[in-house]
């Protein structure tokens, strides 16, 4: 599909994750996609005065001999702003909150100028990942902002500490926003009752990782009975559903359900800890994971129907899919646009009726269903999402 990106442009990328966090995450992926055709200037999460007492002196240390401008490819700087925000989200009362909040907006703002004129950015874009609190007021604050974007990817305010003030200034930022873009069609949805310029511009995933051929059995995999039934992530009650997953394991006590991934205390306490055919591998390294996929047999996604994941796009499906997995997962909104790959699943006993389909059905397994899974996968690239982004941004604009 032919997309209307966004070119020739000055970016500047605000985000409250950090650029070093360990992990991959969407809004890091976006700005190398970005810097293909414009100027990027991504800016780094600032730390607060909370966080900065708890540091210990060697972090310190690492963290003053941090560059504030870096230059990390032809068109991408990264900032690391040398400012320190006030930790506020203890404040119960609005208008108190509301004064530091802008406060802490206006160091920010001045910390970005400073940045944006060191790289002789004119008007640009600037872009907000999700941040209602530090970049509230970055429209207002910023004289060289000509458009600004708000970006939402997960449904934040139903957490216990965004919750406080999140749903007020939630509200607020995408009613003041120049346009709102969404990677789900629920989020979208759920953004354009205060804003009618919103547009789903769906997810970009990295997939070069699982497109390999021949991926050895990984050593504690090995002695695990067959079939395998698989999940990889965090084990998590607050996204899984344990319920489903021992209605699984009960009705197919003859294959094995396993695990790959951090389990949460509740997990550990629950009774698939006593089953024998369930299997827990434990945190592994994200070059390992394709390696588990490879020797799973069907892929599982068992997600609980709660506000954090209903409208959450799980990546995961679409790195089972590129390698060509037969998937059952939960319906969601945010799920409908796999209705055609993957196994959607209702109830506990339409994730029976699935595996059984699956394991009773070679054309399921075939490879030319394989490769119709593969190729769908791949159109959900970081290529397509930016598109997007450009159609929806030219659409707005002109």
């Amino acid at each position: 599909m032919e997309h209307n990106f966004i070119k020739n442009k000055d970016i500047v990328l605000f985000t409250f994750q950090p650029w070093d966090s360990g992990i991959g995450f969407n809004f890091k992926e976006m700005a190398f996609e970005l810097a293909r055709y414009n100027r990027v200037l991504f800016v780094n999460r600032v730390v607060d005065r909370n966080s900065l007492l708890r540091q210990k002196k060697s972090e310190l240390t690492q963290a003053k001999a941090k560059q504030e401008l870096t230059r990390v490819e032809e068109n991408l700087w990264l900032y690391n702003p040398d400012i320190v925000m006030e930790s506020i989200n203890w404040i119960s009362v609005n208008w108190v909150y509301d004064i530091i909040n802008k406060i802490n907006n206006k160091r920010l703002a001045t910390a970005i100028k400073r940045a944006t004129k060191k790289l002789g950015f004119g008007e640009f874009i600037f872009i907000n990942d999700n941040d209602f609190y530090r970049g509230l007021y970055q429209k207002e604050l910023l004289p060289g902002c000509s458009h600004y974007i708000f970006y939402i990817r997960d449904f934040l305010t139903i957490q216990p500490y965004f919750r406080k003030h999140g749903i007020r200034l939630e509200e607020e930022i995408i009613k003041k926003s120049d346009l709102v873009v969404a990677n789900s069609a629920y989020l979208a949805n759920y953004a354009s009752q205060w804003n009618e310029k919103t547009f789903d511009i769906e997810q970009g995933c990295d997939l070069k990782n699982y497109l390999g051929s021949d991926y050895p059995m990984p050593a504690d995999l090995g002695p695990i009975k067959r079939p395998i039934i698989g999940y990889c992530g965090a084990v998590t009650s607050m996204r899984l559903d344990i319920a489903v997953i021992e209605h699984i394991a009960q009705t197919f006590p003859e294959y094995s359900i396993v695990f790959v991934g951090p389990v949460d205390k509740i997990f550990e306490k629950s009774r698939l800890m006593t089953f024998a055919n369930v299997h827990f591998m434990g945190l592994k390294k994200l070059e390992e994971i394709p390696a588990y996929i490879a020797h799973f047999n069907i892929c599982m996604n068992p997600q609980m129907i709660n506000p954090l994941t209903v409208g959450n796009y799980p990546r995961k499906i679409d790195e089972y899919l590129v390698m060509g997995k037969p998937v059952v997962a939960t319906a969601t909104l945010a799920m409908e646009m796999f209705r055609d790959y993957v196994f959607l699943c209702k109830t506990k006993e339409d994730y029976v009726s699935s595996i059984n389909d699956i394991l009773s059905n070679r054309r399921l397994v075939s490879e030319d269903e394989i490769q119709r899974r593969m190729n769908f996968a791949l159109t959900h690239s970081w290529e397509n999402s930016i598109g997007m982004l450009g159609d929806a941004f030219h659409r707005a604009f002109g």
